[in-house]
């Protein structure tokens, strides 16, 4: 399991527009920050040296509470397939002890040396 942590401070350039009198975090934001967690653990291992990963599909995305200014969100990545050519992981984030959000992903790997 790869596992990170965000911090979302009130300072964050999306909460004056998402939304000015109530800040939320916007789920795609979220559903990045759970992939980009993920890429990250594959870019510390073995595997995932010389690769690039592309976001090529998001399966499904559940919200299940809001992310506010100040909350620190714990990421859980799971890796479910791997294979030369893509990646398929799960991930869940949360607030403290309580589900914020989860969702299923698939990244494409490209090459770093070749460009594509």
């Amino acid at each position: 399991m790869i596992v990170g942590y965000k911090r979302f401070t009130a300072e964050e350039p999306f909460f004056a527009g998402h939304f000015p009198s109530y800040p939320v975090v916007p789920g795609v934001l979220l559903v990045e920050c759970l992939a980009q967690c993920g890429g990250a653990g594959i870019a510390a291992q073995s595997d995932g040296a010389g690769s690039i990963l592309f976001l090529a599909t998001v399966e499904k995305a559940k919200f299940r509470r809001q992310i506010r200014p100040g909350d620190e969100v714990r990421l859980e990545v799971t890796t479910t397939r791997s294979s030369p050519a893509m990646i398929r992981q799960s991930g869940k984030a949360y607030v403290g002890d309580e589900l914020a959000a989860e969702a299923t992903w698939l990244c494409l790997r490209g090459s770093a040396d070749s460009g594509a």
